[in-house]
């Protein structure tokens, strides 16, 4: 029997619907998956058989054939491993098909069948409400993430076994309702550190608060010990607050690159980025196999702070420049070209 199951891959800072195809058309006990998976998605059928035999649930004993549609992009990562076990049991009738098509599944599974979070989860579920499906489900620890997008039921579930008796109509699931506006606002000025805190640099305050309100690049140049580092940390205590479409916009860098938080909603404060002057151009700038955002665009809205700025290669410094220009980062590979944002302050810090 022939069942799709849809599943969602990120590229860049947006989501894209994937057709999971499962069919067992008979003949000899075999696995075959096909779609451009890569390792991750290969292993899948192990942790998903141990899964499925803890919940006294079988992986069908026939030819099983897995296609993952568009075939052309490139599948990675272990979040399809829920998706391709659904299929597994709705191909096999161990659960109904009928309304697998109307959600959007994904989560990594553990051997004992409980879920893993996934990257991405903000994305996914914007792209889930903008192609009209009914639902999103998901890890529970990405649910809070996702249920930021209105208009779209998203269930976090723990264990496979939840979602199988939902299909089954069993159990039912609850949708996880977060209000987006009311936490925003609640947490925008909610500081561990505060530009108030400093007491005398009146000089380097009144530059520093020029250079926030002009969104100015500034370098401090001074003895070690003189405050430059405990001035840098507190500037972004002194900048705008985020509107809510820029909370958005930061929150889905972060997604992708997995460093949200567990069970967090939404990025409230312009984020801070100081990354060790032993960094390499790629981690700086992004990239990788399947690009993904770097320092730059995860503080993208905030400020990237360089702290010793002479100790830095001159090969990360001067890869900044055209995105410092235009406030955006293009990565091209033989096969993608992805835009990440990356609108900054640029702060520096250096010995005299």
């Amino acid at each position: 029997m022939l069942v799709k199951v849809f599943g969602s891959a990120v590229y860049g800072v947006n989501a894209l619907t994937i057709t999971i195809e499962v069919d067992t058309p008979g003949g000899k006990n075999e696995f075959i998956i096909v779609g451009l998976p890569d390792n991750a998605v290969k292993e899948s059928i192990e942790r998903i058989t141990s899964a499925l035999k803890n919940v006294q649930m079988e992986r069908p004993r026939t030819r099983l054939v897995v296609n993952m549609a568009p075939a052309d992009i490139k599948k990675a990562g272990a979040a399809y491993d829920l998706p391709i076990a659904i299929g597994m049991l709705g191909a096999s009738r161990q659960i109904p098909a009928d309304h697998l098509h109307e959600y959007i599944i994904m989560g990594e599974l553990s051997l004992d069948g409980s879920l893993q979070p996934i990257k991405g989860a903000l994305p996914i579920a914007i792209q889930a409400r903008a192609e009209k499906f009914k639902g999103l489900i998901l890890p529970k620890a990405n649910a809070r993430e996702a249920a930021m997008v209105n208009n779209l039921d998203v269930y976090g579930v723990d264990h496979i076994s939840e979602v199988i008796n939902f299909f089954k109509g069993t159990a039912e699931l609850v949708p996880v309702e977060v209000n987006t506006r009311e936490e925003f606002f609640q947490s925008q000025y909610e500081f561990d550190i505060d530009f108030n805190d400093v007491k005398g640099q009146e000089n380097v305050k009144r530059a520093l608060e020029i250079a926030a309100a002009g969104g100015h690049n500034a370098i401090l140049i001074g003895p070690p010990g003189a405050g430059k580092t405990m001035l840098a940390k507190r500037l972004p205590t002194i900048l705008p607050p985020l509107s809510l479409h820029e909370a958005l916009e930061t929150t889905k860098i972060h997604s992708v690159a997995g460093k949200l938080p567990v069970n967090s909603s939404l990025i409230a404060r312009r984020p801070f980025r100081s990354p060790h002057h032993t960094i390499s151009d790629v981690a700086l700038v992004g990239g990788g196999g399947m690009p993904q955002p770097g320092e730059i665009s995860l503080a993208h809205n905030g400020v990237l702070f360089l702290d010793e700025l002479p100790e830095f290669k001159r090969t990360v410094l001067e890869v900044m420049r055209q995105p410092m220009e235009e406030r955006r980062v293009s990565i091209s590979r033989a096969k993608v070209s992805i835009d990440f944002p990356a609108s900054f302050m640029l702060i520096a810090s250096m010995n005299p």
